[in-house]
């Protein structure tokens, strides 16, 4: 077998709308291609050795070992590898189920798609999984050795990717909130929701954290001064810098015991506490000098170690910590008991598992030696041995929750504490032998005051109720419900995305809203490009949901982006789907229209239920999209006497309407009367029906998200078919003598389109200049050729620059044959270099005509028209015409009463 593709989904796609990350690996089979399992000698077998853990997947047969009897009884390798690979996410503990194999329109080879918790290790899955099987298949078996090495390969991605225990509870916390949340390229930063609404968080700090605040909690003597100049009990203690100061200090504090410990440490690291001799306090300040250079000198206090987190002025949650620490058995050595310990499932590596693993280090020595213990003693059964002086998670400690047992007076104490040092999420250590008492009656003192305090304690104590702290710290970011997202506006189609979007983007800007939107060339934010290129992916669309600055995100959503990669977003407020036509067939396994437009669904699915989808009521693919998605429904049409519409506005449905030479919205009773076609820049003077409909479409889109109808007319009327405004959609230029129209047409349905206007072209001869991508099938060429015979008086037929590995030609030659094929006296030639065959059509244009060019070079194109001196682009249209104020906004809907 052999892997030639693996691409990685990472929203709303073509094999799944809910799962959004999913690997698709495209795989040859070779020589297995028609070999069905059961005709492998010895491969159940062997596969049931590797992985019996593989009698847990039901797959069709719906039941315990369902997936196992289909091996049984043969079925294709494509299907196998799909359950190897997610079984072997599972065995390494990421919990994936979602898995489809479907073999291409290429015999023998397949889509093989799989679910993954990690990018990483979902690749490493696909491909070891192929491994697996071919050497099942080959040798009979798999060696332990190496599915031992799989699985520990993608336990270590899996690791590595990990968000942390705090971060993950709030990303948790707000995936069930809804609210999206992106991984950012730095600094372990989290992006929660979208935009001008968007918070970012780094660990347990937030945008909202004061680096004053942070900087003097760092600063572990600074903030005992400031405290203790507040009248908060904190350590008697000071710093000092050289070993020589150390038994002035001790005498300063009051003496043994003591603790020593870095000034700015954290985790724990470097601290030694309840020292009571001077050859102890040596080895401590040691200890400490490799973590800092000052070092903190402070009275050791008898209590209990807890913490108190405080998130937004507030006491959320209250944990006693307990260091790391064994209990005898009787029998057991702590060596022994250490290691059954860590054979607990809940410790592991780091702060990956609820527990850290007990590793033992210098301190722990000296800890044992204290107690009169080694590693080879046996404790008496039921005898607390202590391995750690400090009580950090991250050191092997646990916790015990005590929310509900603080004292009144400790909660107000500890809320009175983060306000002074300045923070808006806060952890507090107190030192108490009683919490549920107050600090003073127990000589209990507040130890530190931690930024980014760690929630593994509080979420999953050792013993207690685990507390939703991250719920209080998205309250905190989003109080009252305020909103995360922006609105996501979501544009495709075969043909019109690209002005559609530009215009829907504009209609909204009058609303003086910052609009974020992506096209076909480039990314941009208000009225200024962020990135030029052909941008309609899921990267492009991250940039404008990135930007702390964008309002409302409009977005173009081609077929590729969606293939490779999924929607860059997890759902739209509305989702427009324009048109669906051959284009891109036989590219990326879509090889029919239908399937295209299953492709292209996604847009309308992946719309929030209370959004719209947003169809085109004359295309009956696109309409049939309606039964796909659980959003509500808005249909626009060029047919007033649309029945589909005319039913959908009887049930209370929104509709925009090309009637009686209006673009209007028509909602229940009313219809909303826009503007006159021919008063609208884009449609050409009302003569491109096809921009009429865009114009339709993108009125609809801003209707439903409450744009009203005044913006709507403004955005409309100012909007125009120009080289700034949509580069190579509909371009017309005045020469002079003649016109000459740019457009990026390069299927059948934007032939068409274009065509609809040409024909409406009244004077001179027409003059086209055509070609088309080279990737394309050559039936597409032939029916490119039959309708430029249709469209023009004049055929030059060129080739782009790039052929897309076809033969140079060869593009040309089935132009030619389609053209023939409709008029076998059509007036043509064949130029094909571009540059030339535009050169040529622009000389030979005769007084009042018209060249029309479809170039793969949209900017070549106008450079060429530009240097011929253009006196403006212009919009041909009837200038005298106006709505009249009776018909601004709101009339009866008789006017299209074939509609009601």
């Amino acid at each position: 077998m052999r892997i030639l593709k693996i691409q990685t989904l990472r929203g709303p796609n073509y094999w799944s709308i809910r799962r959004h990350k999913l690997i698709v690996m495209r795989l040859d089979l070779e020589s297995l291609a028609e070999t069905p399992s059961n005709e492998i000698p010895g491969f159940y077998e062997g596969l049931v050795e590797a992985l019996p853990s593989l009698e847990g997947h039901y797959c069709s047969p719906g039941c315990r070992g369902g997936f196992l009897m289909r091996v049984r009884e043969g079925t294709m390798m494509g299907h196998i590898v799909e359950h190897v690979a997610l079984e072997l996410q599972e065995l390494a503990g990421m919990h994936v189920g979602f898995g489809r194999t479907r073999e291409t329109a290429t015999s023998g080879i397949y889509q093989v798609v799989i679910e993954y918790l990690n990018e990483e290790a979902g690749r490493y899955a696909g491909r070891a999984a192929v491994r697996l099987c071919q050497s099942i298949v080959d040798r009979g078996r798999y060696p332990k050795a190496e599915l031992e090495q799989d699985i520990q390969d993608l336990k270590d991605f899996w690791r590595d990717a990990s968000l942390g225990p705090s971060t993950e509870a709030i990303v948790k916390e707000a995936e069930k909130r809804g609210i999206p949340w992106i991984s950012l390229a730095a600094r372990y930063l989290i992006q929660l929701g979208y935009g001008v609404n968007q918070k970012r968080m780094q660990a347990t700090m937030t945008n909202n954290t004061g680096i004053l605040g942070v900087e003097l909690a760092c600063d572990k003597e600074a903030t005992k001064r400031i405290l203790d100049d507040n009248g908060v009990p904190v350590p008697r203690g000071t710093v000092i810098n050289f070993l020589d100061d150390l038994e002035e200090a001790i005498e300063y504090v009051g003496g043994y015991p003591i603790v020593i410990k870095p000034l700015d440490g954290n985790h724990g690291r470097g601290i030694t506490i309840d020292i009571r001799n001077w050859d102890d306090a040596e080895s401590a300040y040691e200890t400490a000098r490799q973590v800092s250079r000052s070092i903190i000198i402070e009275r050791y206090y008898v209590g209990r170690d807890h913490r108190v987190l405080v998130v937004n002025g507030k006491v959320v949650a209250v944990a006693e910590r307990v260091p790391a620490h064994v209990v005898g058995d009787g029998r057991s050595t702590i060596a022994d008991l250490i290691d059954e310990t860590n054979k607990d499932p809940n410790r592991g590596e780091g702060h990956d598992k609820v527990l850290t693993k007990i590793e033992l280090d210098r301190s722990s020595y000296q800890l044992l030696d204290r107690q009169g213990y080694t590693l080879d003693s046996v404790p008496p059964k039921g005898t607390m041995c202590y391995l750690r002086a400090t009580a950090n998670l991250s050191t092997g400690g646990s916790a015990i929750d005590r929310t509900d047992e603080i004292h009144p007076e400790n909660v107000w104490l500890a809320q009175r504490v983060v306000k002074i040092i300045g923070l808006d999420i806060a952890g507090l250590d107190v030192v108490t032998t009683d919490i549920s008492r107050p600090l003073r009656d127990v000589d209990g003192v507040i130890v530190e005051v931690n930024a980014a305090p760690g929630f593994r304690m509080h979420v999953a104590p050792s013993q207690g109720i685990p507390r939703n702290v991250a719920g209080a710290v998205i309250d905190m970011l989003f109080p009252n419900e305020k909103p995360s997202r922006v609105p996501i506006l979501s544009v495709t189609g075969t043909n019109g995305k690209t002005t559609t979007t530009r215009l829907l983007a504009h209609i909204y800007k009058q609303t003086s809203k910052i609009v974020g939107y992506t096209t076909t060339d480039g990314t941009y934010i208000g009225d200024f490009l962020v990135e030029a290129g052909d941008n309609t992916g899921p990267q492009s669309a991250q940039v404008i949901l990135q930007d702390p600055t964008v309002e409302v995100a409009v977005l173009e959503s081609a077929r590729g982006g969606i293939l490779r990669s999924g929607l860059g977003f997890d759902a739209a407020n509305v989702g427009v789907v324009l048109n669906v036509a051959a284009d891109h067939l036989g590219i990326g396994d879509i090889d029919t229209i239908d399937q295209l437009a299953n492709l292209k669904s996604v847009v309308a699915e992946a719309v929030f239920p209370d959004g719209y989808a947003v169809l085109n009521a004359d295309d009956h693919r696109v309409a049939a999209m309606a039964e796909k998605t659980k959003a509500n429904i808005a249909y626009f049409t060029m047919n007033p006497d649309s029945e589909l519409v005319r039913k959908h506005i009887q049930k209370g449905g929104v509709a925009a309407v090309y009637e009686n030479g209006y673009l209007s919205i028509v909602k229940g009773d009313w219809t909303h009367r826009i503007e006159r076609s021919e008063n609208i820049p884009l449609t050409m003077g009302g003569k491109a029906p096809f921009m009429i409909a865009n114009a339709l479409a993108a009125s609809l889109a801003a209707f439903v998200q409450n744009v009203t109808i005044e913006q709507i007319r403004a955005g409309l009327r100012t909007f125009r078919a120009s080289v700034s405004q949509t580069p190579g959609r509909m371009n017309l230029f005045n020469l002079g003598k003649y016109h000459a129209l740019v457009d990026y047409a390069h299927n059948p349905a934007s032939y068409e389109a274009v065509g609809s206007f040409v024909r409406n072209w009244s004077s001179g001869q027409r003059i086209g200049v055509v070609g088309g991508p080279g990737d394309r099938r050559d039936e597409d060429f032939v029916t490119l050729g039959k309708l430029a015979a249709d469209i023009f008086d004049y055929i030059i037929v060129k080739e782009d620059d790039d052929t897309r590995g076809r033969p140079r030609g060869s593009a040309s030659d089935l132009i030619i044959q389609g053209i023939n094929q409709v008029k076998p006296n059509s007036r043509f030639e064949s130029i094909l270099d571009e540059t030339q065959a535009i050169n040529k059509a622009l000389d030979m244009s005769p007084d009042g005509g018209l060249v029309v060019i479809l170039p793969e070079s949209v900017s070549r194109a106008i450079r060429l028209i530009k240097v011929r001196g253009v006196q403006e682009e212009t919009q041909p249209q009837n200038a005298n015409t106006t709505i009249s104020d009776s018909q601004n906004g709101v009339a009866p809907s008789s006017v299209v009463n074939t509609l009601l």
